[in-house]
This record gives structure tokens, sequence and C-alpha cells, in this order.
């Protein structure tokens, strides 16, 4: 009698890959509406290590909850505010950048003709069109004006998400039919997603604060728009740092030349040594238990699955996939695999 040429285990395995693509799928179209509620989660996981200080203070968790909103919504109001005019300056700038870009484009040319390189710098200027930047920040700042909406109700998911904080262990325990078992791997969840967030956020803050500082010390203009980018794509593991550097080092390079972009480049490295290679490590222990490749491909899928948002939430959500993978027989290989065997 001939042989099955699929067996049991992997009809089940390619019903298992079906499954997960039509689920990707799913979340891919549905993303608008996936994304908004991802992010009020994770900002909910942050501000409940407050709201949970405030309480042990003898505050009522529906007071102390507003209580931390209502500075959220300040502290938003007026970063909006200093950030849109900061915008609305450099889109007025932009312009120059053209006629500034002439000077050290002119002095890269005998460089590059000696290496082999033939380069026009009177045609390469005209392929810089800087009413497209300009088109670009002036509608990023029309954008920050209309989200505001949206804000209001990420916030509002937020809070009702807060409030239903101390019903959800019961409510859970009644969906498990393991319930000590899957409360201890979600509470292990929280425990690490929640002090990955809270750790990360206070490095990016100093992060930012520190770039901000630096760069008005030197005299860079826009240096509070390149702090905020400094602390915002610190979220993003490797190459975040490195992203948020570009921007204000071109800008030095054009403006203020050569020499200056280099301590520019100095300062970040600088940082992104101490706060990124040995604070951070330092704080955040043994580690997350994620090899640094799984780190780097899972920046690349969460941010083609849910954009810009997956990429900043990469690494949490990574974290839960494997917890997740860990309590299932079948996936506790793969949750080996994703696994940074070193820290072991």
């Amino acid at each position: 009698m001939a042989k099955p040429i699929i067996t049991l285990s992997g009809l089940k395995a390619v019903i298992m890959l079906g499954m997960l693509i039509i689920i990707m799928a799913g979340i891919k179209v549905a993303a608008e509406i996936i994304v908004p509620f991802i992010l009020a989660l994770f900002i909910a996981v942050i501000l409940n290590p407050v709201i949970t200080r405030l309480e042990k203070i003898r505050l009522p968790r529906v007071l102390a909850i507003m209580l931390v909103v209502l500075v959220v919504i300040l502290l938003m109001a007026l970063l909006m505010a200093y950030l849109g005019t900061s915008l609305n300056e450099l889109a007025r700038t932009l312009p120059q950048y053209r006629s500034s870009l002439i000077a050290p484009l002119k002095t890269l040319e005998p460089w590059l003709q000696r290496a082999g390189i033939e380069v026009s710098v009177d045609e390469l200027v005209k392929y810089i069109d800087p009413n497209a930047a300009m088109t670009l920040v002036t509608n990023l700042v029309t954008q920050l004006s209309n989200a505001m909406t949206s804000v209001f109700l990420l916030l509002l998911t937020v809070v009702f998400m807060l409030i239903e904080v101390p019903q959800l262990p019961v409510k859970l325990q009644q969906l498990m039919t393991r319930p000590a078992a899957g409360m201890e791997a979600i509470q292990r969840g929280l425990d690490s997603v929640s002090r990955y967030l809270v750790l990360k956020t206070a490095i990016s803050l100093v992060t930012g604060f520190v770039v901000w500082v630096m760069l008005s010390l030197l005299d860079v203009r826009f240096a509070f728009v390149w702090g905020l980018l400094a602390f915002s794509l610190n979220y993003i593991p490797n190459i975040g740092s490195v992203l948020a550097a570009l921007p204000p080092v071109a800008q030095v390079l054009v403006f203020s030349g050569f020499y200056d972009a280099l301590i520019v480049v100095a300062g970040y490295l600088a940082i992104n040594l101490i706060f990124g290679n040995m604070l951070e490590p330092r704080m955040m222990g043994r580690g997350l238990g994620l090899s640094t490749l799984v780190v780097f491909l899972s920046l690349i899928f969460w941010g083609w699955l849910l954009g810009p948002v997956g990429m900043l939430l990469s690494v949490p959500l990574t974290i839960v996939v494997k917890i997740a993978l860990e309590q299932t027989d079948g996936g506790k290989s793969i949750a080996v695999l994703l696994s940074d065997m070193s820290k072991a």
C-alpha cells in the first residue's frame, strides 16, 4: 500500500500556515482600526504603573486616571503648539537649501571626479526641488491640526482601558481552561512589556532632551524638532538613532560646513554610546529574551504589517508573541528560535 503524500502533521502545518496568512492579511487590511487600538493599549500599559502609585497614596482610581490624562493632554497641547511653530518656520526656510547646497557640492565635485565618478553639480541641482519638501512640511502641519480628533478618541480609549484594568483578571480567568497557568503567562507578558515600555520611554525622553540641549548649545536651528525626532525614533531598535541623526547632520553640513557637521556627528555618537550601548542595557537588566537578529527582523515585519506604529512597537509586540507561543506545545520550538540563548 502506497504511503500518503501528505502526512497528518504536514496537513496540520499547511492549515496553520494558511490560517496565519489569512490572519495577517486581515490585520493588514484592518490596520486603520487595529493600529489605534494597539497604540492605546500600550499607552495604557505605560500609564498604569503611575495610576497604581497614585492609588497607593489613597487617591481613587478614577480620579487618578483623570489627573494623569489631564497632564498628558496639557503636555501634548504645549508640544503641538511649539512643534507647529517650528515646522512652519522650517517650511519657510526650505527654499534656502537649494542655493546653500551648491557650495558644498561644488567643493565635493573635484573629489568625485578624481575617484572616477562623473557628476555635474549644475545638472544635479536641477533635481533638487525644495517646493516638494515645503509641501510635505506644510501637509504635516495641517495633519497635526487635524489629528487632534484622533488623539482625543485615542485618549478616550486609554481612559476606558485603565478603568477596566481591575476587572480584567476576573474576566480572563473565566475564559481560560487553565486559569492559573494562563494568568501567570499574561502577568509575565504584562511585566515584560510594561518594564520595557516604561524604561524605553524614560531613556527616550532623556535622549531627546540631551539632543535638544546639545544642538541648542551648538546653535543648530530647529533643535527642538530634532530632539523630538530623537525621542520618537529611539523606540525603533538598532536603526532609530541613526535615522534621527540624519536630518540635523544634513542641515549643519549644508549651512555650516563639514567640520561643524563632524561635531554634530560626534555628539550623536557619544549620546548613542552612553544611552544606547551603556545605560539602556544596564537598566534593562538581562535583556528582553530576544536575539538581535529577531529584534531587527521584527522591526521589518511589524513595520510592513502595521506601518510606523508597528516599527515603534516591534519589540513589545514580539515579546507578546513569544510568550504566547511558549504556552502551546507546537509553539515552544518557535519561541526557542526567537530567544537569545546567550543570555539563558
